[in-house]
């Protein structure tokens, strides 16, 4: 009887771990689900993307049915992808070129996944035309897609700690303030343009001659200057950021004549600043964070900057940040996980 017990108890303990194995879904898996999703985006159609029958969809930080919103105008999924894949949360999130009747929108999206099921989607929509924008040429960077050099992989914990100097550098007005530790070659894009770091602040959107590339260009192919934007006036985040040293302000929020070095460049404070970890993928080295930037006086009375921000982070140092933004009312919270001020 005893032996029927101890082979009953092993058979239940091997169909447990079957089950929990197959309840999880490793990279590819998470990868596939976001592919999916994608294509049921443009096909506008929700039946074909594996939603949970309890699924909640949120865009701008509104909770919506899934088909409504983004799902009636998307059209193509466009050549541009960056995939932040979080294994231990079961989560992915992705940054997305995808085109509204061939014009180009920067989709940032979160998926949570649960049984084979889509049971969160997270969404922010920066359509063309919108404030920060950016130009039509983007600018993109392979960093946050090679993996760490051998030997320099940070834990969870170190990836998370090091691109947490970023809000906080933000919140006071300094990265050198907080002592961020960034590489010494280290950039930052903001909707595809280069605003510090090596090749920012030469006219184009990576800068003339500047490294990096227009999404949909061929490598090697001169990234030029956005369309219908005159050479050395910047759009979008980059807006009242030209111009000799001095102050920085509400209109001139960021000192382009400083940003060769993104520790050190003359920055505004954003003591209002919110943030909150969307994902992190251990195997790349990078983190996502939310932010809201706070009411600064630079997004017209009222709104704030809500930002996606990617940091890779390799050797407990920050060698790339980038991000798709929006800007919406002050008040817009995240509507997921837990949100804390930027000096937390």
């Amino acid at each position: 009887m005893s032996r029927i017990c101890v082979w009953a108890g092993l058979m239940l303990f091997v169909l447990g771990v079957q089950t929990s194995a197959a309840q999880n879904c490793d990279r590819a898996c998470l990868k596939n689900t976001m592919t999916t999703y994608l294509n049921a985006l443009v096909a506008q159609d929700p039946s074909k993307a594996p939603l949970a029958a309890n699924v909640r969809f949120t865009e701008d930080a509104k909770d919506l049915k899934v088909g409504d919103g983004f799902w009636k105008t998307a059209t193509k999924v466009g050549d541009y992808r960056q995939d932040f894949i979080d294994v231990k949360e079961q989560v992915i999130a992705s940054w997305v070129i995808v085109e509204e009747s061939g014009r180009p929108a920067k989709l940032t999206a979160r998926l949570k996944v649960a049984n084979g099921k889509i049971t969160e989607i997270e969404t922010l929509v920066g359509h063309a035309g919108d404030r920060v924008a950016g130009g039509a040429a983007m600018v993109t960077r392979p960093d946050m897609g090679i993996a760490p050099p051998a030997g320099l992989r940070n834990s969870r914990e170190e990836l998370i700690r090091a691109a947490d100097h970023y809000p906080r550098g933000l919140t006071i007005g300094g990265f050198d303030k907080v002592d961020a530790p960034f590489a010494k070659d280290a950039y930052r894009l903001e909707n595809g343009m280069v605003m510090a770091g090596p090749g920012c602040g030469r006219g184009g959107p990576g800068g003339a001659g500047g490294p990096g590339r227009a999404a949909g260009t061929p490598t090697g192919t001169a990234t030029g200057t956005p369309a219908g934007n005159p050479t050395g006036t910047p759009t979008g985040a980059a807006s009242g950021a030209t111009g000799g040293g001095g102050a920085v302000t509400a209109s001139r929020p960021q000192d382009m004549s400083t940003c060769q070095d993104i520790k050190t460049q003359r920055i505004i404070a954003h003591p209002d600043l919110t943030k909150s970890v969307v994902a992190v993928d251990e195997e790349q080295g990078t983190v996502l964070i939310w932010m809201n930037f706070g009411d600064t006086g630079t997004y017209g009375a009222g709104n704030a900057l809500i930002v996606y921000e990617g940091f890779k982070v390799f050797g407990g140092q920050m060698h790339a940040v980038e991000a798709f933004m929006k800007v919406l009312p002050k008040e817009t919270p995240r509507g997921w996980g837990k949100t804390s001020k930027g000096m937390d």
